[in-house]
């Protein structure tokens, strides 16, 4: 059967063409990219492993070996860092993202975060082998000892890890879990703030209005915030309008796209030098293999950036259909018919036919012998035909009776 598109559905078809060009062609024009938004927070990479500890036995995971990661940022300073995740294995040269405990996909209930920061304010290495001994009162501890029990700790609130007293790791290793665990259980530490970020990642709207509702969160006084978008865009304070050049923790932004402007994309970003501090969650990159979550036991000053992105549409034109709704293509009158509809029968509806003509389904008797509707010059055409062979079988009726009779004589 031969199907012929609508004129009208092909002529949509390159207007849809045409304005994704025009589309793509601005955002190479003014150096915008459709790649995800950078990371919040700072980023670094596993370089391998700090001070090592005892092995620890446990009621719930076997045996442990425990030990402090080290953690190298992008600016070269390294950070030691503890496990938060005793049931994925560390896997070498990882790269990392700092981000909140809420965020975490692997594996651990993650239940008690304070806990756990409580637990890296109060052992080592932010508190030295020797004060955390007398704190704890425990004579001869070692730094093995220190970072084993402090490392049994940790899992305790972030994997529901249980010690198993009076194992091999030995009764100092014990005394320091234990010392520990009361001190979490008695004081409840919030989560220190991200040093920077800025949330949600990406925003959609459209042109003439403020998209977006971006939370600028922040250990520092203070952000610079760049706009990269073509002229006429603004950065502006949610709930006052006014545009911006700087954020301050807790700031909500949005970008203001003028009225008219085509579809596209633009983004903005800050960059600050700021502290990550004691507590920070590290986890494993997006899109790599997975790697056990670290959290930060001491903190460095870094330069951090954070970034986030808007799209808008333009309002105008026509709407693609959506994923499984594509129309079907509708069969024209009659392939004589000119592209613009003109026709000798003068101006007619929708494909030719007369307005409020019944319009037969597209393709509703294919499996019938069904094709074309037939309608116009075509019909004429049909009934011409049939004329024609009425009468070429008269004629052979009748020369046929002729040379019969001839024949008979």
């Amino acid at each position: 059967m031969i199907t012929t598109v609508h004129p009208h559905t092909a002529r949509r078809g390159r207007r849809l063409v045409a304005a994704t060009a025009v589309t793509a062609a601005a955002a190479l024009a003014f150096g915008l990219s459709s790649a995800p938004a950078l990371a919040d927070g700072a980023t670094g990479k596993y370089v391998g492993n700090g001070p090592g500890g005892i092995s620890v036995e446990t009621k719930t995971h076997g045996k442990i070996t425990t030990n402090l990661f080290k953690l190298q940022l992008d600016d070269g300073a390294t950070l030691q860092t503890y496990c938060i995740d005793a049931e994925t294995a560390i896997r070498s040269g990882a790269d990392y993202r700092e981000d909140a405990w809420d965020t975490y996909p692997g594996k651990g209930d993650f239940a008690q975060p304070g806990k756990v920061h409580t637990v890296l304010q109060s052992s080592y290495p932010t508190v030295d082998v020797a004060t955390l001994a007398g704190e704890a009162g425990i004579e001869g501890l070692t730094e093995e000892e220190a970072v084993a029990g402090t490392q049994a700790a940790v899992w305790h609130f972030s994997n529901g890890t249980e010690l198993t007293e009076g194992g091999k790791h030995g009764a100092n290793v014990d005394a320091l879990y234990a010392h520990l665990l009361e001190k979490a259980e008695q004081s409840d530490t919030p989560e220190p703030e991200a040093s920077l970020s800025i949330t949600p990642e990406a925003a959609e709207g459209a042109a003439g209005e403020t998209i977006g509702e971006f939370t600028v969160q922040t250990s520092a006084d203070s952000v610079p915030l760049v706009l990269d978008a073509p002229e006429g865009f603004e950065l502006v304070d949610v709930e006052s309008g006014e545009p911006v050049e700087a954020a301050a923790n807790g700031d909500k932004v949005g970008v203001k796209v003028p009225e008219g402007a085509e579809d596209g994309e633009a983004s903005f970003s800050g960059t600050i030098t700021a502290t990550v501090e004691v507590g920070r969650l590290f986890r494993g990159v997006d899109g790599q293999p997975a790697t056990q979550t670290l959290i930060t036991a001491d903190s460095s000053d870094t330069e951090i950036s954070a970034s986030a992105k808007v799209s808008w549409a333009s309002g105008g034109g026509e709407t693609p259909p959506e994923d499984g709704d594509d129309e079907e293509p509708t069969p024209s009158p009659s392939p004589s018919t000119p592209e613009d509809g003109g026709s000798d029968d003068g101006d007619k509806g929708d494909g030719g036919k007369d307005e409020g003509e019944e319009k037969p389904a597209p393709g509703g008797d294919e499996d019938k012998g069904g094709g074309l509707p037939v309608t116009g010059g075509a019909l004429y055409g049909l009934i011409g035909a049939a004329v024609a062979a009425v009468g070429g079988g008269a004629a052979a009726i009748y020369f046929g009776r002729k040379r019969k009779a001839s024949t008979e004589v």
